[in-house]
């Protein structure tokens, strides 16, 4: 039991130390003598936990997009306003890239196209996508095309992830990106929706 206790402690402090080099210079220039150094860990352990860099990514990518089913799954009910909870999806996703450094690994490594079984937007587009579709019903305007809407939701949250990395050298000089992200949804909002969203 004590054995398999320090190894799952292990595990983790290799998949935190990865998903922060991950996020800080990408897959290629991250290093796993880097990653064991960062982490505390000789590197025969973290070969023996990930044989390759490749499995360290994969692990990390699994970590991110299971951090943001959990926050997804938390939301709670989508069926009474769907376009509302479009909004609250992306404020979450925009907090989870905000403060979760595995989050954000993983939105960079699906970015830099690596495979992996669950591909972070996997997890919350396939959601996103399907509130349109009810939102288009009911509560969207005419001309408020749903697959035009669903590029937009992928660009606010790319740019969201952009805005977090490009700020990061000057964090108590920027609003939160849940923040900037709501504000920005106060413009769209008016121009799609068929009443007060």
């Amino acid at each position: 039991m004590v054995k398999q206790q320090r190894a799952a402690r292990t595990r983790e402090a290799l998949v935190h130390a990865a998903a922060v080099a991950f996020d800080r210079v990408g897959y290629e220039a991250a290093s796993l003598a880097h990653v064991s150094g960062s982490a505390g860990i000789s590197m025969g352990a973290l070969t023996f936990h990930f044989p390759t860099k490749e499995k360290l990514a994969a692990e990390v990518q699994l970590h991110g997009a299971r951090a943001t089913r959990d926050a997804i799954d938390g939301m709670g009910d989508t069926c009474e306003r769907p376009l509302r909870t479009l909004v609250d999806l992306t404020l979450e996703v925009a907090r989870l890239l905000d403060e979760d450094v595995t989050v954000r690994a993983a939105a960079r490594l699906a970015r830099e196209c690596l495979p992996s079984e669950t591909p972070w937007p996997s997890v919350w587009l396939p959601v996103a996508e399907h509130l349109l579709d009810r939102a288009s019903e009911e509560e969207l305007q005419p001309h408020a095309d749903p697959q035009a809407l669903l590029a937009l939701t992928t660009h606010l949250v790319s740019g969201t992830e952009s805005y977090i990395r490009r700020c990061a050298l000057v964090p108590e000089e920027r609003e939160s990106a849940e923040d900037q992200l709501a504000r920005i949804w106060q413009l769209v909002l008016p121009g799609i929706a068929r009443g007060p969203a």
